[in-house]
């Protein structure tokens, strides 16, 4: 391409300042620099723009001249999404995925897959996941939930909560549950600790070496935790436990937060319990064990401890639990319980109106 005078005249007239900023007189200056003998890498560095752009417009005015240098315009809007498509991929994804697609819950690619392969309707996955963005949809995510059928729920409630909320005067508030069948894993080789640039590893296999059963106390107010190992979770087992938790607290009066569990009650308990006055239990709801707040400490020592440990017998599990708890107790702090009784009642009543309303959908 050789550029007569005259076309020389007008790309100067065209031409803008050195830099490149996507006007047709950035690309004119192109052009020109072109006719002077620079090189292709040489115009991109001069202008900053890359190599692909300055073949680009090269070409252009080669083929059609200076009209060439101008942005084209798309013609007309970009097609729209209809409003009925929306409202149906919102539909679609507030259920389950058909039993035919094998799905248990949406993605956006399968999502987009579906619609165009059973719907005809063709949409991005870009689309349906902007489309979830915009509506505050996370289909993807999940959460474990139980309808207590307790017929003392509320009841139940209050005095639970009113324990951590407002505690008696003088008293001391226990949580106590156990964590049963706590699996001594050991991997099947060592494991590589982190090093720089690299993420520790472990292999995926494991062998089992035993289990023991944990039982624990949470200090609501402290955050203290004492805790025990056992071979079983007996109902003998757990009164054992209780009388180590006594003797720390002396003859302080007690009020412990228990769940349902059948070593929690019986005759052997009650008869524990009439000679230990200064002691009284809090049952929570039935599968309300949420409500529990030693649960929150088995969840972190879970995290902290067994998730990514490796123990090559069930004493090695042992002597790491009770090492934990010693750091634990060396700092510790409550957990600071915010949510009324009141609120957690109405909440409920809210989801088994909604779950009343799905199981009559699906009659």
């Amino acid at each position: 391409m050789i550029l007569t005078d005259n076309q020389r005249d007008i790309l100067e007239s065209l031409a803008g300042g050195d830099g490149y900023d996507r006007s047709a007189a950035a690309r004119a200056r192109m052009v020109l620099w072109w006719d002077e003998g620079f090189s292709v890498q040489e115009i991109a560095e001069k202008a900053g723009a890359s190599k692909p752009t300055m073949r680009l417009w090269l070409s252009r005015y080669d083929e059609e001249g200076p009209d060439g240098l101008v942005s084209r315009v798309s013609p007309g809007r970009p097609r729209e999404v209809p409003g009925r498509v929306r409202a149906r991929i919102l539909a679609l994804t507030r259920t389950t995925p058909p039993p035919e697609t094998g799905l248990s819950h949406w993605t956006s690619t399968e999502m987009a897959r579906y619609l165009k392969r059973r719907e005809g309707v063709s949409v991005s996955h870009t689309f349906v996941a902007q489309l979830w963005r915009e509506n505050n949809l996370q289909p993807h995510r999940h959460r474990v939930f139980k309808l207590s059928a307790d017929p003392d729920f509320e009841a139940k409630v209050e005095d639970v909560v009113g324990l951590y909320l407002d505690p008696p005067e003088g008293a001391e508030v226990l949580s106590i549950d156990e964590k049963p069948g706590v699996q001594a894993l050991d991997r099947t080789q060592p494991p590589r600790p982190v090093a720089s640039g690299r993420v520790a590893t472990r292999t995926h296999d494991y062998q089992r070496k035993g289990t023991t059963d944990l039982f624990a106390a949470l200090d609501v107010g402290t955050g203290r935790v004492t805790a025990r190992c056992f071979p079983s979770h007996t109902r003998a087992d757990f009164l054992m436990f209780m009388d180590q938790v006594i003797a720390e607290y002396g003859g302080a009066e007690l009020h412990v937060v228990v769940d349902n569990l059948a070593t929690h009650y019986g005759p052997d308990v009650d008869t524990w319990l009439r000679r230990h006055k200064n002691v009284t239990f809090h049952f929570a709801p039935s599968g309300s064990s949420w409500l529990n707040q030693v649960e929150n400490w088995f969840g972190i020592l879970t995290r902290h401890a067994f998730q990514h440990g490796a123990f090559v017998s069930v004493q090695d599990l042992v002597n790491t639990i009770n090492n934990y708890v010693e750091n634990w107790d060396w700092d510790a702090h409550p957990f600071e319980w915010t949510v009324t009784a009141e609120e957690i009642v109405a909440k409920v009543e809210v989801l088994h109106r909604e779950f009343r309303k799905l199981l009559a959908n699906n009659l």
